[in-house]
């Protein structure tokens, strides 16, 4: 009988940022599909509940209190994870976020930007990338196997307006990947690989107020976005499972340093 290549059953997959409304997607989906999912978060109640609801559900899931940017919390969760299950083969890079001082309103110039909002928004998006790929990696490279998913962002493929801070730590997240999967398969054999998705826009709790009005109406950004999306439409955080699925399986075993786009065309359009 043929190899199934998308078959992730039995994989330990750890998602950091897991209770937000794109990590949780993911971590449903892939305990749905067979795999042992590590939600970790800061938030206890909902990661039980997210737990709970995949249990109930049959799957095999488990939470984790973290903070991506404390390596001594991070390599507690690993020593957890090991004992609980022996092993790590997937990690996903899904904590991120933004913040007002960071950004640029359309009445405010480069000039009104707060440095300190911005460095905040590059540790948690570049750093809380950093800091849980060195910790699990070593979990990895004692394995001699591991495929790290970061999550990327259409903002780190084109400079758009306002999201300054973000942007710019989401471009570095996309060299960081790309650096990653040369410097470990190199360094530690073809077992490993390093790749992202780079959503397009997706309505969550961060950009929320960016996009919609308080009467669920969309804002004139929105708009923009849409008349420059090919689909019209903004995505659906299931729209990001099958790509996820494909860089989690052995079907892309032999890609690494990539970054996938998924993003209705975005990326792609111009006038």
């Amino acid at each position: 009988m043929q190899e199934n290549l998308f078959c992730i059953q039995g994989k330990v997959i750890v998602i950091t940022g897991g209770c937000g409304v794109l990590g949780s997607s993911m971590a449903r989906y892939l305990a749905g599909q067979g795999a042992t999912v590590v939600v970790l978060d800061r938030v206890r109640e909902k990661g039980e509940a997210l737990v709970a609801g995949i249990r109930d559900e049959g799957g095999d899931a488990l939470y984790l209190d973290a903070d991506v940017l404390d390596a001594r919390t991070l390599e507690r969760d690993r020593e957890e994870i090991i004992a609980a299950r022996g092993k790590i083969d997937v990690l996903v890079n899904a904590a991120g976020g933004n913040m007002a001082g960071a950004t640029i309103a359309p009445d405010k110039t480069i000039f009104d930007l707060q440095l300190d909002a911005f460095k905040q928004v590059v540790d948690l998006n570049l750093f809380g990338t950093v800091v849980p790929t060195m910790v699990f990696a070593r979990a990895m490279v004692a394995n001699g196997a591991g495929n790290i998913i970061n999550i990327a962002s259409e903002s780190a493929l084109r400079p758009l307006t306002r999201v300054a801070g973000y942007g710019a730590a989401k471009a570095a997240v996309a060299n960081f990947t790309r650096y990653m999967a040369g410097e470990l398969a190199t360094k530690f054999g073809e077992g490993f690989r390093v790749n992202a998705l780079a959503p397009g826009f997706f309505i969550t709790e961060q950009n929320r107020t960016l996009l919609t009005n308080p009467d669920g109406s969309y804002t004139d950004r929105a708009r923009a976005i849409l008349a420059h999306t090919p689909y019209q439409r903004f995505g659906k955080p299931e729209e990001l499972l099958g790509s996820l699925h494909y860089l989690a399986s052995e079907a892309s075993r032999f890609v690494s340093g990539t970054i996938l786009v998924v993003d209705g065309g975005f990326d792609a359009f111009s006038i």
